[in-house]
């Protein structure tokens, strides 16, 4: 038999060990709390890019026109009384710059005005489509923008600069790559606390008089309201507590009581090491971060049943070993398992961190903090407890072995 690694000698100090990680976690929890992310937080939720104006369209022809993008070309529709249903199409392989666009569009489609702000020469695959107004065309200008590749990046500093005079707390999170120039962001609503709901109008103005008019793009803009984000909030504490209870309910059924209490133990243990982590690293508590504590959830819960039904088949090959030393043969027996497993999904959650940006790399990075956590656990959190829980139920059976001695009785 290859040589056994005694990991209960480390039972003892882990569980102090964890025992402080556990403490620093809920005091953060209470002193600083969660950076709330979009999700969890009532307010406005805007997606911005900044882009300058290419060209603008107003209709004043018969009926409805309506503008459409995608990633080969710009469509008009056109629909309604006293006119042909028809769609008109502006492939961007046939006209390569916005000059050539504009030209067209002017002259195919009988009452779009069209008027160009940019260099006619700029590639008209560098268009962007913006939520801003409706697609459905009319006297009001619709904004039509673009994005040179090689324009310069902004820094979301400068954007939290920009927005520092409207008032209210404004979390600011950067989408894609630093050149995309895309950002996320939401304005606290403080209408429940006596305070303003800031209007999405007053932010873009924000924007423009610090960036310049027509350089911001409105992606997207939605509403957040306080009830809505209490029962989200509301549903993933259920969520993670039916989880907890339905891990238990399975390891009890599969195992023994014991081996579900502490797998159940384990799961809160790597629970509150993330909560450490995000509180304590200020990172964004969203639902991408539930997402990473299901997955750490799952990915424990696996590496800690196979220690188990290593333990349960280990005390049926060595029958008169202690438990301490089946415990023992089957951690080190598992070992080499582990350590496979947990390096190969390692290096894919690695590239997840190298090569993403905002919410995805924080996924990442949350699940290397869990992924470790998780080994750890099942090692010596979750094993340590039973190896305790066997312990305690060797010695009150030897206590009920001892038959009390009556005293002797005197003549």
């Amino acid at each position: 038999m290859k040589k056994i690694i005694r990991f209960s000698k480390l039972f003892l100090p882990a569980a102090i060990f964890s025992s402080m990680l556990a403490i620093t976690g809920i005091t953060g929890y209470i002193v600083k709390g969660f950076n709330l992310g979009v999700d969890f937080q009532a307010g406005l939720i805007q997606e911005v890019q900044f882009a300058p104006t290419a060209f603008n369209l107003t209709w004043s022809g018969a009926g409805n026109a309506s503008i459409f993008f995608d990633r080969g070309g710009l469509y008009i529709v056109l629909s309604g009384a006293g006119i042909e249903a028809r769609t008109v199409t502006f492939s961007f392989s046939e006209y390569r710059t916005v000059g050539a666009l504009c030209d067209a569009l002017g002259s195919q489609v009988e009452g779009i005005d069209v008027s160009l702000n940019a260099s006619g020469s700029i590639s008209s695959t560098w268009l962007i489509y913006s939520a801003q107004g409706h697609p459905q065309l009319g006297s009001n200008p619709y904004v039509v923008h673009y994005l040179d590749p090689q324009s310069s990046e902004i820094r979301i500093e400068t954007v939290r600069e920009a927005l520092a005079g409207i008032g209210q707390s404004v979390a600011v999170q950067s989408l894609g790559q630093p050149k995309d120039r895309h950002f996320m962001l939401r304005v606290e609503d403080k209408q429940d606390e006596g305070g303003e709901s800031v209007p999405s109008e007053r932010v873009i103005s924000a924007l423009e008089g610090y960036f310049g008019t027509g350089e911001v793009v409105v992606l997207r803009s939605d509403y957040v309201g306080s009830r809505f984000s209490k029962n989200l909030t509301d549903q993933a504490g259920i969520l993670i507590g039916l989880t907890l209870l339905v891990m238990l309910i399975y390891v009890t059924i599969r195992f023994k009581p014991q081996y579900g209490i502490g797998l159940v133990l384990g799961i809160i243990h790597d629970g509150l090491v993330i909560v450490g982590f995000v509180v304590w690293s200020g990172m964004e508590f969203n639902t991408t971060t539930i997402a990473a504590i299901l997955t750490i959830v799952g990915y424990s819960t696996n590496n800690t049943i196979v220690v188990f039904d290593r333990v349960r088949e280990s005390l049926r090959i060595f029958p008169d070993e202690s438990f301490v030393n089946v415990l023992n043969i089957s951690l080190t027996a598992t070992l080499g398992r582990t350590i496979i497993t947990t390096l190969s999904t390692m290096l894919a959650v690695l590239s997840l961190f190298i090569f993403t940006t905002g919410s995805m790399k924080d996924f990442a990075l949350c699940l290397m903090i869990g992924m470790t956590s998780g080994v750890y656990t099942t090692m010596f959190i979750a094993s340590g407890f039973v190896n305790l829980w066997e312990r305690e139920k060797v010695k009150r059976e030897k206590r009920k072995l001892i038959v009390p001695v009556s005293p002797p009785v005197k003549a």
